[in-house]
């Protein structure tokens, strides 16, 4: 066999050898949580102002913290974060508010909640304004 024969052997090889391992696991005690965003109403746009909610769920530890993305940039003005609450399962809550102005929402592009953990990939939900029924 050529060293060549080999090289695309070994490859293919690791290939489909690597598509049958389980995916990476998260470290002990580490649940990543559920994120779900909703969007402003009808009528507070039609009054010139947009709330949305993103609502994470089921994760743990604690210290999983929720931030959002506007057009692609960290927001942090009009951001209100609650305290996590623990259910009965052992696995935390959380939520955090965004308030814009009506045509910061409607000129956004995208608008994304995401929850963030040290040493973890971050869990995102996005929300595209033109989705939404205005």
């Amino acid at each position: 066999m050529s060293s060549m024969s080999f090289f695309l052997y070994y490859q293919a090889f690791t290939l489909i050898t690597l598509s049958f391992l389980p995916p990476l696991s998260l470290p002990a005690g580490v649940v990543r949580p559920t994120l779900t965003v909703l969007p402003p109403s009808r009528e507070e746009l039609q009054q010139g102002s947009a709330t949305l909610v993103c609502l994470a769920s089921g994760g743990r530890p604690s210290t999983w913290s929720l931030g959002w993305k506007v057009g692609g940039s960290s927001s942090s003005s009009g951001v209100s974060n609650s305290p996590e609450v623990l259910g009965s399962d052992g696995r935390y809550s959380w939520s955090s508010t965004l308030s814009l102005p009506a045509d910061q929402w409607k000129k956004a592009g995208s608008v994304v909640c995401e929850a963030s953990l040290d040493g973890q990939s971050p869990v995102t939900q996005p929300l595209d304004p033109d989705s939404c029924s205005q």
